[in-house]
């Protein structure tokens, strides 16, 4: 699989900018410029905007050396196989919940859809997002100018100062231009971090749909197991009324006719225990339901069944699309731009400033247009010395940044891992099956046979070979039941790990 080339965007702190750090004292450079109507004069002005300008110059001259050096990545490209190894044959699917149909079980696919809709954990992670778009929006605010204003009424009187009031208006407003695009920086990375919590939840509700699926296969295996159980006690009882008759002539002994009451009794305590696991798969999947865990959940006797195979050749670039991977691009992309911001900060920053305000006893002249005091500033500061600690920030973010590089590489490979362990595991459990079924059929014709036998007297007809064909028939069946389960299991953790469908690109 390739991912998209590398995307260098920021470098490495030059050893030059190490050297402020020698100097002792802790200030800061600040060149003011300030108009105002009532104390500047216009040639003034000019002269100190000049001298503004040349110091200006001379301090981005040593601070623009702290962006040299090597760049954090904003993207990874990877080393992956364009197809899986194991994959077989099949159809087109949907991204999402689409691959449900592929189980052709509507009553599996009404009750995901219903925990997509109502499970509470689901829908925290929703507001949970919402809350993340906020921070957009507060990332994009520190790009714009900041304006406010205010307004005061002051009353005084005493028995030795006469009455008086007065009131008073402010306008202000400021405004940092992004002359390096730090504040874009950090901006994006607000928006790649918003973009690694969509992600997030997209990945909520895959792992939502797919585990609401692996509780319905669960509940109906237990649906099927309780009714095997069931089966078997009606098949002990009738073992137990053939033992007896044949025991009353004196064709077998006690001894059967205590091993067959013996059975009827464990088979009994057998289905106690499918009751209470069929309750408690109930229970698990009515609380992804947002219901009430009563246990009264309906089932179905038959599991979903699957026909498709997995395709031949499946794309390496289907892996894009798991939620995952997407949210650890994003926070690759996030910490990248991070790293850009923090060095940045080593550079001058500028910001403009104006201002008017007023005061009078009369409202009228307090509030009046003409009567109000302008100003407009503007200053560009550079750090000097900070104890080395924008420098140290710098380089953390640039870890960071490298730290996210590896964890992005991890995990892809982790799917990897995953997908091609589930196609692997499928082609096993489909072999097992078959092998299955023919011990169950063979199993259960055993029964058949050996209690035949047993009702028609048959020399060498044995209780115990009925017994052992009972006990072979009721393991096997039990397995068979597990083994599909299994399967269907498997082929769901395969479209999560997948992120979707076989064949739909994100």
């Amino acid at each position: 699989m390739t991912y998209v080339s590398p995307e260098r965007l920021v470098r490495d702190l030059d050893p030059v900018s190490h050297l402020v750090d020698l100097i002792t004292p802790h200030w800061k450079v600040s060149l003011l410029c300030s108009d105002s109507g009532v104390l500047r004069a216009s040639s003034a002005r000019s002269s100190f905007f000049t001298a503004s300008l040349i110091g200006g110059l001379a301090i981005l001259q040593v601070s623009c050396e702290a962006l040299r050096g090597p760049q954090a990545i904003a993207t990874k490209t990877l080393d992956l196989p364009a197809a899986f190894a194991k994959a077989e044959s099949g159809q087109n699917q949907k991204i999402a919940t689409g691959w449900l149909t592929e189980f052709r079980d509507p009553r599996m696919t009404k009750v995901v859809l219903e925990a997509l809709e109502k499970n509470q954990g689901l829908k925290a992670a929703a507001y949970r997002l919402k809350a993340a778009r906020a921070g957009t929006i507060i990332g994009r605010a520190a790009r714009l100018p900041n304006l406010s204003a205010s307004t005061s009424y002051r009353q005084s009187d005493g028995k030795v100062v006469s009455f008086s009031e007065s009131y008073s208006l402010s306008l202000n407003a400021a405004w940092e231009p992004d002359l390096w695009g730090r504040l874009r920086d950090l901006d994006y990375a607000n928006r790649a971090d918003y973009a690694a919590s969509v992600a997030d939840f997209r990945g909520a509700r895959l792992s939502l749909a797919a585990n609401t699926a692996q509780a319905w296969c669960n509940l109906v295996t237990a649906e099927q197991q309780l009714t095997l159980a069931k089966t078997n006690v009606e098949s002990f009882a009738t073992a137990l009324g053939v033992v007896e008759r044949r025991y009353r002539a004196n064709t077998l002994r006690a001894v059967d006719v205590q091993f067959a009451r013996n059975n009827v009794a464990n088979s009994r305590r057998s289905l106690s225990v499918r009751q209470l696991d069929r309750d408690n798969a109930a229970r698990n999947l009515e609380v992804l339901l947002g219901r009430y865990p009563a246990a009264a959940v309906a089932s179905s006797s038959e599991l979903p069944y699957l026909t498709d195979r997995i395709p031949v050749g499946l794309p390496a670039e289907l892996l894009e699309r798991r939620p995952d991977l997407q949210a650890a691009r994003a926070r690759l992309l996030s910490s990248a731009l991070d790293a850009e911001a923090a060095r940045k900060n080593l550079l001058p920053n500028l910001r403009l400033s104006s201002g008017a305000s007023g005061g009078d006893t009369a409202v009228r002249r307090a509030f009046d247009p003409n009567f109000l005091v302008y100003s407009v500033a503007s200053s560009l500061a550079q750090t000097i010395y900070q104890g080395g600690a924008l420098s140290a920030r710098a380089r953390a973010a640039l870890d960071q940044n490298r730290a996210a590089i590896e964890d992005y590489v991890r995990l892809a490979l982790l799917a990897f891992r995953e997908l091609e362990s589930a196609i692997e595991t499928d082609r096993s459990l489909a072999e097992q099956e078959g092998f299955l079924k023919q011990e169950v059929k063979q199993s259960q014709l055993a029964v058949k046979r050996a209690l035949s036998d047993i009702s028609l007297g048959i020399d060498g007809a044995s209780f115990l070979e009925y017994l052992e064909a009972q006990r072979r028939a009721e393991a096997a069946g039990i397995s068979l039941i597990r083994l599909k389960n299994q399967r269907l299991q498997n082929r769901i953790d395969l479209h999560l790990a997948l992120g979707g469908d076989f064949h739909t690109k994100g």
